[in-house]
């Protein structure tokens, strides 16, 4: 497929896509969301990579929010199909990938830009980072996941004070929150993810997929989170990552793992 709204690099098993769409400040349109469900999947498949970051072109936005004006005619059945295909292909699609996700915020991530956010496994933001959910001053709610990942994320209190204000935060201020986990200056916003994904790249890719599983599955009210865990646990007895990591323990040498 070829991707006229997003960048794809890969190099030394860590992949950078950055949504590249400056004069709309990136904003979600339905085709970006399907080239960032191509992408995502294809590099999910890959297995030379082993860290997926995301991130937007320029320093003034990660994702500005929604591309409004595709949506502002529609129906209540065209908004409910909206919000349940972009959850489906991908906002629940990255949140249950199982090459870890690290999301670069280099600026603004308003709306839908702050749901995709939230989606990865964790974030880094930039000094002039500014993250909201404004929703509500459109007269509608989010629609990606922004009502459910923010209180799982801030706690409820926090959730509800930053939806019905429809404000933005700092992002010292998402830090203190536990929105992200660090913040850096722009420059350095890149080479830190690159950076954390270089321990990561360290680990058995096959350990870090059963871990995310089993951390997502105490966010699911269908399945008990801690059986998910002793499945994914027993299982990871029959991998060769797991003979491989005890050997070299014992061995007192680094792991090769596959």
């Amino acid at each position: 497929m070829e991707f006229k709204n997003i960048l794809v690099e890969q190099k030394d098993n860590i992949a950078v896509i950055t949504i590249n769409r400056p004069t709309k400040l990136n904003a979600l349109n339905k085709s970006t969301i399907e080239e960032l469900h191509e992408a995502f999947k294809n590099l999910d498949t890959n297995t030379k990579v082993k860290v997926i970051i995301i991130t937007g072109s320029g320093e003034k936005a990660f994702v500005a929010g929604a591309d409004i004006s595709e949506f502002a005619n529609y129906t209540v059945e065209k908004g409910q199909e909206l919000a349940r295909n972009g959850q489906k292909i991908l906002f629940d699609f990255v949140q249950n990938l199982s090459t870890p996700v690290v999301a670069a915020v280099n600026g603004f991530a308003l709306g839908g830009g702050l749901e995709l956010a939230m989606a990865a496994h964790f974030r880094v933001a930039s000094e002039n980072a500014k993250m909201g959910l404004p929703e509500v001053s459109l007269g509608v709610i989010p629609g990606y996941g922004g009502t459910q990942r923010l209180p799982q994320l801030v706690g409820k209190g926090k959730a509800m004070e930053l939806i019905m204000t429809a404000g933005m935060i700092s992002a010292e201020d998402a830090k203190d929150w536990g929105l992200v986990n660090y913040v850096v200056e722009q420059e350095e916003l890149l080479p830190f993810c690159k950076k954390i994904a270089g321990k990561i790249i360290r680990n058995s890719s096959v350990a870090i997929a059963a871990a995310i599983k089993s951390i997502n599955a105490n966010y699911n009210n269908a399945v008990n989170g801690f059986d998910v865990e002793i499945e994914q646990f027993g299982k990871s007895f029959g991998t060769h990552d797991f003979k491989e990591g005890t050997t070299a323990f014992l061995e007192k040498r680094k792991p090769n793992f596959e």
